[in-house]
């Protein structure tokens, strides 16, 4: 179930095979997915400038339409833009271009008896937005088919209600947004986006929680959709009760409607997914292959698909058969792409700048403003907590400052969550928040 953007990994690995190192890195490296659309057969593809772009068209259009070929078995016409044009495009109120998800759909879910319930609950708000089961409150851990749920009803709605403003976000990104509007004096746009659509779908919810202003604000957008009979879909990897730091008149909004959770699918449900992904692919996998993907991958329905596809691809450019050992190869990769992503202490300052409602270069300044100076400590703290970087070191990355001055820091830290079960919990939420990323 990918996105165009992770298709579009299988397009760079075929160019890549046929063109030199620097060709490749110079120009098709450079180009960014933007839509595909099967049913006209139009792939859309943003390049940084009109050189770039005649450039691609002169020399390249060829390998990049031989590429879609081969990987999706029927001929797509390539349209490339550059972000002049783009930037057009991003003011639409279509959050989701229907065409970027193409697989997300009911019809593409595989249903089984961890997560039927949820899908059900979700075909019913597309049916009827807002006539039964508002908020649907959809959670389980990543990789199960929440996003393809949220997608799923997006695309349902907007086929049967073309009418019907439909808005999808991101937990994070909504805190991103409602900064970027307050510093820049354009709160009333944020208001009219979010509190004037028929539908808001939110990934990842629990991104909010421990962020003051940030619940404030969905706590006004809930409130008023809510009153409006607009239909609310949240999506989350724990349930509400579980969510620390979210405030509770959040948690009791959320839990007004319907909760569904999504579990790991069993055996069956996972030879369903892995022949569903090869028939999407258009590839036939020997039972015993099929079996041996669906014994080894058990708890990430992603992780499932992206064996399938990485079995294509080394088909497709190596030559390599369906068989049991393409498919370990296969899996050794999915697993090793899948490991976490090394933290940084600039990932870390932007999710404590985030919670804080303030800016990585506010935390790494001289400004003495107690919200700022508190996310200043706090992320001192959870530097230390994380990477176990030295104090010297951490104090370079906060401005140059020196070693007691991190001292300082984590003690108060460490202090005041000793006294205020609040704080501690924040500190906590965000440290997880982390290491789920």
């Amino acid at each position: 179930m990918e996105s165009f953007s992770e298709v579009w990994n299988l397009v760079c690995a075929y160019c890549k095979s046929r063109i030199t190192e620097i060709a490749f890195s110079t120009w098709i490296s450079r180009i960014e997915p933007v839509t595909l659309d099967f049913a006209s057969g139009v792939a859309v593809l943003k390049v940084p400038n009109e050189l770039h772009r005649q450039t691609i068209m002169h020399y390249y259009m060829d390998l990049l339409e031989e590429a879609f070929r081969e990987i999706f078995s029927q001929e797509i016409q390539i349209r490339i833009v550059t972000p002049e044009e783009t930037a057009t495009e991003k003011k639409k109120k279509e959050e989701i271009p229907l065409n970027e998800n193409y697989e997300f759909t009911f019809d593409t879910f595989i249903v089984g008896p961890s997560n039927k319930f949820a899908h059900a609950a979700s075909m019913a708000v597309a049916n009827k937005p807002a006539a039964l089961y508002n908020p649907l409150f959809i959670y389980g851990n990543s990789g199960l088919g929440k996003t393809h749920l949220l997608y799923a009803i997006r695309n349902e709605i907007s086929h049967t209600h073309p009418e019907m403003d439909i808005v999808y976000i991101k937990g994070d990104e909504f805190t991103n947004e409602l900064i970027e509007a307050i510093r820049h004096g354009t709160t009333g746009d944020f208001h009219q986006r979010y509190r004037h659509a028929d539908v808001l779908l939110v990934d990842d919810i629990q991104f909010i929680a421990g962020k003051e202003s940030t619940q404030e604000e969905f706590f006004h957008t809930f409130n008023t959709l809510y009153e409006a009979k607009k239909q609310i879909v949240l999506t989350s990897d724990r349930p509400p009760k579980d969510i620390a730091t979210l405030e509770e008149r959040l948690l009791t909004r959320f839990e007004w409607g319907l909760t569904a959770d999504i579990q790991p699918p069993d055996f069956e449900t996972r030879i369903a997914i892995i022949k569903r992904k090869a028939e999407l692919l258009q590839i036939e996998l020997p039972d015993n292959v099929i079996e041996y993907i669906a014994n080894r991958l058990k708890n990430n329905i992603r992780q499932l698909e992206g064996a399938v596809k990485k079995m294509k691809a080394f088909h497709l450019l190596n030559g390599d058969p369906y068989n049991i050992q393409t498919a370990q190869a296969a899996i050794r990769d999915i697993i090793n792409n899948d490991q976490p992503t090394p933290l940084t202490v600039e990932k870390i300052i932007d999710e404590v700048a985030r919670t804080f409602g303030t800016t990585g270069d506010d935390i790494r300044s001289s400004k003495r403003a107690a919200t700022i100076s508190n996310a200043r400590q706090v992320a001192m703290y959870i530097v230390r907590e994380i990477t176990q970087m030295p104090m010297q070191a951490i104090g370079r990355e906060f401005g140059g400052r020196d070693h007691s001055t991190v001292v300082y820091a984590i003690q108060q830290v460490e202090k005041n969550a000793a006294k205020d079960p609040k704080i501690k919990a924040t500190v906590d939420d965000i440290i997880k928040n982390i290491r789920d990323r």
